[in-house]
């Protein structure tokens, strides 16, 4: 593909007192891309053009009050209902017919949110990182969810942090690793208070009523889990559950000691580029 065809065209819409901004790359069938919570649409294949590069066209969105993205109003928030009705915004405006929906973590609860109420919208899902069974959250987890929020809005990203490292579960070679990039990523957000209201609010919404759920999932899918040793927030039984409820599912996974397949743009790209040719996806993209 020539370069100039490499570029971003962002994209912005509004609605509902709420602007979600956004960019597309590259030409061909879509795949539209939804990042997790405290990141921005950069952290789900991480700058890599492999998607584009092999003919599809690349949509990738900030969530409501993340990134460039602005906050939800004082009446609305940060349930996955909501975020669902934002992913189904942008298909409007970006993605008229069936697109491939691949999301990470928060991304991946909206999508199934979604997938569950507009199934003829999803030619395939990939659903990276998930955490949700289905069911509300226990008390400590929102505590440590509640921690993070409260050391944003004290402190900014350093209060943010502090919480963060206080409560991280990663030892050795990994811990630097995600504490940079955790950094990195809460810098890039225009409005950190709204991102702080969303952590309080996401890991309080429940995107589906139960595992058993999930098997009515119609669209082909693919689960990617990460090996808890440096991602213990993503648990790899609980992707194991999805790819075991979902009819058809695939699960894959880097090597246990490698960086999680989540963290690797070009070889993640690579994978959801593959998904995108089983017959059983490419089908429903060109329909």
């Amino acid at each position: 593909m020539p370069a100039e065809r490499i570029a971003p065209s962002p994209f912005a819409i509004d609605f509902d007192g709420i602007e979600l901004r956004g960019e597309r790359v590259g030409e061909g069938p879509p795949i539209v891309l939804l990042h997790g919570v405290t990141a921005t649409r950069r952290y789900v294949v991480h700058g890599s053009n492999a998607l584009p590069r092999r003919g599809y066209t690349q949509i990738s969105y900030d969530a409501r009050g993340h990134g460039e993205s602005g906050p939800a109003p004082p009446e609305r928030g940060y349930g996955y209902q909501e975020l669902a009705v934002d992913l189904g915004r942008v298909l409007e405006s970006e993605a008229p017919g069936s697109a491939v929906l691949c999301g990470h973590s928060m991304g991946c609860h909206t999508i199934a949110t979604y997938a569950l109420e507009r199934p003829e919208r999803a030619a395939g899902v990939i659903l990276i990182g998930p955490v949700q069974l289905g069911l509300p959250a226990p008390d400590e987890v929102l505590e440590a969810w509640d921690r993070l929020a409260g050391g944003l809005e004290r402190a900014g990203v350093d209060g943010f942090m502090e919480a963060y490292e206080a409560d991280l579960a990663v030892e050795g070679p990994w811990r630097e690793t995600v504490i940079r990039i955790t950094r990195e990523r809460l810098e890039r957000h225009r409005h950190p208070l709204a991102v702080a209201r969303a952590l309080r609010e996401v890991p309080r919404s429940v995107p589906f009523d139960g595992m058993a759920e999930l098997g009515h999932l119609e669209a082909p899918a693919l689960v990617v889990a990460s090996h808890d040793e440096a991602d213990p927030q993503h648990p790899y039984p609980v992707a194991e559950a999805w790819a075991e409820a979902i009819p058809g599912s695939r699960l894959i996974s880097e090597e246990p000691g490698k960086p999680p397949l989540a963290w690797q743009g070009g070889k993640l790209a690579r994978e959801i580029a593959s998904f995108c040719k089983r017959p059983a996806v490419a089908e429903r993209l060109e329909g």
